[in-house]
């Protein structure tokens, strides 16, 4: 398992795969990489005959006030993840390649960025999309495996990659959750033992909006005072957002029907959070 930090680099093992007839599969990442991380690399070493991962803390999706330099980064234990999933190779490049002086292209998108985390963070994804577009052209892969965990992302990606015609798979993959139900994520790594025990509310209360669905309730506005009045429940979570939206266009919906996403935001002190569960009437 190898780790190159150049574009060259990956563009030279990428055609030597490909002169050999070889498939390849794509996990880009930020790093930290957890068991949510891994699970995706696996995926990819299923179905692919290669499988490269980049590890790169994207500095154009960051806003002016956010987390960018907080972030974690520890390279060593995450090609330690990387090989344990059945990665063969790590992409792990510095900001200056991946923006050269004078950088000014972008993938832009909208409908599916207007709500959710999108109208709270109006950069973000502009820099994912760009990101993982130049990535996407770097690493030429067959298949490409995102974690529903980040959902408004997933259909971002999938939106783009449709309108401008990228040839690659896009594959979306579960949510990797703790035993107690917090969805796994670099960011619990901000939480205090009594944050981490309140972040269990997310889950909880997602459960709870799935449950009324289930039992026959169809009215959005009703299945989100359900998981609001379950998540004001813990003094320590600090509500950003609770939305009911098509999954394909992350648009709101009155009524539940069809591919659904049920999606939320919470701060739980000063770390945000976010959770959803996507169900199909």
């Amino acid at each position: 398992m190898k780790v190159v930090k150049t574009i060259q680099e990956v563009r030279n093992q990428v055609s030597i795969w490909r002169k050999e007839g070889l498939s390849i599969g794509f996990v880009p990442t930020m790093g930290y990489l957890h068991e949510g991380h891994q699970s995706l690399i696996r995926k990819s070493a299923e179905q692919n005959d290669r499988t490269v991962v980049s590890v790169f803390v994207n500095p154009i999706q960051f806003g002016p006030n956010e987390d960018l330099e907080a972030y974690p980064r520890d390279l060593e234990r995450d090609k330690a993840a990387v090989e344990e999933a059945g990665g063969d190779l790590i992409f792990n490049p510095e900001p200056s390649e991946m923006y050269p002086n004078h950088f000014t292209s972008f993938i832009d998108t909208t409908e599916t960025t207007e709500l959710l985390c999108g109208a709270v963070r109006p950069i973000h994804f502009r820099g994912v999309c760009t990101v993982v577009g130049k990535l996407f052209n770097i690493v030429l892969p067959d298949r490409a495996y995102f974690g529903q965990k980040d959902a408004q992302q997933l259909a971002t990606i999938r939106r783009f990659v449709r309108d401008l015609n990228f040839p690659v798979e896009v594959i979306a993959c579960p949510i990797v959750r703790e035993s107690d139900g917090l969805a796994k994520s670099s960011r619990n790594t901000y939480l205090n033992p009594a944050e981490r025990q309140a972040a269990v509310i997310l889950s909880k209360s997602l459960n709870l909006g799935r449950e009324a669905i289930e039992q026959g309730e169809r009215d959005a506005k009703k299945v989100i005072a359900v998981i609001t009045a379950s998540l004001q429940s813990e003094p320590l979570a600090r509500i950003d957002y609770v939305e009911v939206v098509d999954f394909e266009n992350i648009q709101r919906v009155e009524r539940i029907a069809g591919e659904t996403l049920v999606a939320i935001a919470v701060y739980i002190g000063k770390t945000r959070l976010i959770d959803n569960f996507v169900i199909t009437l």
